[in-house]
């Protein structure tokens, strides 16, 4: 048969994260020889001896018990023909039919907000490290398009040194300007270097001392004599001067600025492209009240159509996101209406990175400056998702059926340990977000499926950071528009429509709310793993090789679940052993990954090697259970990540299937690995 054999291409390429749909509809546009001759082979093994090709018994055998495949609807598909050649077959292979991650169920979009996940990003506006990195608008058109349904802004007061000068305004008086503007930037900087400890301190007042005198001993000869040295001239400013907006940038730090109002743009023009599903802006505001009025102008300005009025005062339940197609949902600090303020969002320790915090030993609280208050029409804006600083489980505002606590993943370890149970139960009904540590001043993230597992619903990830957590992230929210139903027992109470009859005969008929309880068992499944690794093509090399002779590829598969004991409850992480302990919030690496051997080139034969990765593993939820696969460089010293996927073991399909591969980077590639799964779930 003929070496290559072209296909129809691939569609367009796109960046992964979590959300976005389209990936799991992936087709093969060509098959190289390595792939082509496991494909004949298993295809002469289900042939007729007599005429080499497969009969209707034998494609009703394939595709039930090697692929159990269900064929809800056999037109067009191979269940429909009483007998298939070998072209027929290979098409099947490499159509969507045949990817290892088969497409999100038809999702039901009518339970309230709190039972779903939500695809969430951290600090949304920085496109690199917690430090000094910048902030751009963006970055959140990107996470937007990749299926992301919650972002972040920290939001704080600008400054009129900010404003653009009109390229039409006076030149003059535009060099005046902008060397006014980069005094009043040098004095911002000597302010924020006060704060930072010495060793960065010291460097930035450094950079800053020599230029700043410079520009004042220019700023002041311009103001201070005319040009024939007689008299004092005086520059009245631009009359093009803007107007005074709140900036975004990461408080404390030296990552450089973006402005609100771009900020509000891009999300409007990104939010709707890839899902309708309500989209989440968590506000961090540290504004004074007169930025705080400029907030609430932009977002009404900008964000017009896209918010929602204020809920009736009886709301007993959150709407279901399938009611709030876009819509944007404002989460801020909630102010009650007979109160003075509530207090803005502070800085914990837990949130700043390790140079700006405080060296007091307090927890997640404990605040670096002084909070001011959020006025009642920025916290009116935060209908469904009224931020309630956190104080404990018990505290008034946790049984309020639209408030949203905010915990570090620090502080959810904290409250986990003293109250498992009670945190888990709370989760069920009303909404939580978590985020990153502020020690993780490289973007790196946390272990996201140890707080799903917890309930929580907003577990907020770096997504310019590419690592596990961003993997698994993908993993939960491939093609699922941003938004997932949590498994049984996770969820809530589901409201529905009573109809009441005042007569026997059926009239005056009205209408109420009947909460309906969710099942009280999460359903626990033993689960058994192997992966046959046949071969692969089209790998992407890492970065640093550019001969295909140098790269060495292997494929490492990792089981995703939680530990045997303690379900739901446990605080370890996903990497699990039989004896892996409950007290940590990270278990080591266990026994569920296995490795294939050693091999060469982009189109490697791995010898239909067979991986046990997992054999009577108990306590497994197929929804929050996850197989990685990756391709790694076998170097001296750390082994180079060439390409990668990760699946949900409950979207795994078994049988003969194909991996297909994203770089390192995300971006989908053509780069696939054919295999054979064999799950049991019982």
């Amino acid at each position: 048969m003929a070496e290559t054999t072209p296909l129809p291409p691939t569609e367009s390429i796109h960046q992964a994260g979590g959300g976005q749909p389209g990936g799991e509809d992936r087709t093969i546009k060509e098959v190289k020889s390595t792939v082509l001759r496991y494909l004949e082979d298993i295809y002469s093994k289900h042939a007729s001896p007599a005429d080499k090709k497969w009969h209707k018994d034998s494609i009703i055998e394939f595709l039930h018990h090697s692929q159990a495949d269900k064929v809800t609807d056999p037109s067009g598909h191979i269940a429909s023909r009483d007998d298939l050649d070998f072209a027929s077959f290979l098409h099947y292979m490499t159509s969507a039919t045949a990817n290892a991650q088969a497409p999100p169920s038809d999702q039901d979009l009518s339970w309230p907000l709190a039972s779903y996940f939500i695809s969430s990003s951290h600090n949304t506006y920085l496109t690199g490290n917690q430090l000094n990195s910048h902030s751009d608008a963006d970055a959140y058109r990107n996470v937007l398009l990749r299926g992301c349904r919650c972002v972040e802004i920290d939001v704080w007061d600008g400054d009129d040194s900010d404003s653009e000068v009109s390229d039409s305004s006076d030149s003059s008086v535009d060099e005046d300007a902008k060397e006014i503007k980069a005094i009043r930037k040098a004095s911002r900087r000597e302010k924020l270097a006060s704060k930072l400890p010495k060793s960065i301190g010291s460097r930035l007042s450094k950079r800053i001392t020599g230029k700043k005198e410079e520009q004042l001993s220019s700023t002041e000869n311009k103001e201070g004599t005319a040009t024939d040295g007689t008299a004092p001239l005086k520059k009245s400013p631009s009359p093009q001067a803007g107007i005074v907006e709140p900036r975004v940038l990461h408080g404390y730090t030296l990552t450089k600025e973006v402005s609100f109002r771009k900020v509000c743009e891009a999300i409007r023009d990104s939010a709707f492209i890839v899902s309708d599903l309500p989209v989440i802006v968590s506000l961090e505001v540290h504004c004074c009240e007169q930025q705080q009025d400029a907030m609430v102008r932009i977002i009404n300005d900008v964000w017009a159509g896209f918010l929602l009025p204020q809920p009736p005062d009886n709301t007993k339940f959150l709407p279901a996101p399938g009611d709030l197609r876009n819509k944007i949902l404002v989460k801020v600090k909630y102010a009650p209406p007979d109160a003075l303020g509530a207090a803005t969002d502070e800085i914990s320790n837990d949130r700043l990175p390790p140079t700006a915090k405080t060296t007091t030993s307090g927890t997640a609280q404990k605040q670096v400056k002084k909070a001011s208050k959020i006025i009642q029409a920025l916290s009116a804006l935060g209908v469904y998702t009224r931020g309630v600083s956190f104080k404990s489980l018990s505290q008034p505002e946790a049984s309020m059926p639209t408030h949203i606590f905010s915990l570090s993943e620090g502080g959810v370890a904290e409250v986990h340990e003293s109250e498992a149970a009670k945190l888990f139960e709370h989760n069920r009904e009303y909404l939580m977000r978590t985020y990153p540590s502020g020690m993780r001043i490289g973007s790196s993230n946390l272990d996201a499926p140890t707080f799903w597992r917890k309930g929580i619903q907003i577990v907020a990830l770096n997504w310019q950071k590419w690592d596990e957590g961003m993997m698994l992230n993908e993993g939960l929210f491939a093609g699922t528009g941003g938004y997932v139903l949590k498994p049984e027992g996770y969820r809530g109470r589901k409201p529905v429509t009573i109809i009441s009859e005042e007569s026997g005969e059926g009239e005056g008929k009205e209408e109420q709310a009947a909460p309906i309880p969710a099942p009280e068992m999460i359903r626990h499944q033993t689960l058994d793993l192997r992966i046959t690794v046949f071969a692969a093509q089209d790998l992407p090399m890492p970065e640093e090789d550019d001969k295909e002779s140098g790269f060495k590829p292997y494929v490492k598969v990792e089981l995703h679940t939680e530990p045997p004991h303690d379900a739901h409850l446990s605080v370890t992480g996903t990497h699990v052993t039989a004896a892996a302990g409950g007290n940590g919030t990270r278990a080591k690496e266990g026994e569920y990954k296995a490795r294939t051997k050693t091999q060469r080139g982009i189109n490697p034969d791995f010898k239909a090697e067979a991986l046990d990765v997992a054999k009577g593993i108990t306590g497994v939820v197929p929804e929050l259970t996850f197989v990685r696969f990756l391709v790694k460089d076998d170097e001296i010293g750390r082994d180079d990540l060439a390409a990668w996927a990760c699946i949900r073991v409950d979207r795994l399909r078994t049988g003969y299937r194909f991996v297909h591969l994203l770089d390192k980077e995300g971006q989908e590639s053509n780069g696939v690995v054919l295999v054979k799964v064999d799950k049991k779930l019982t």
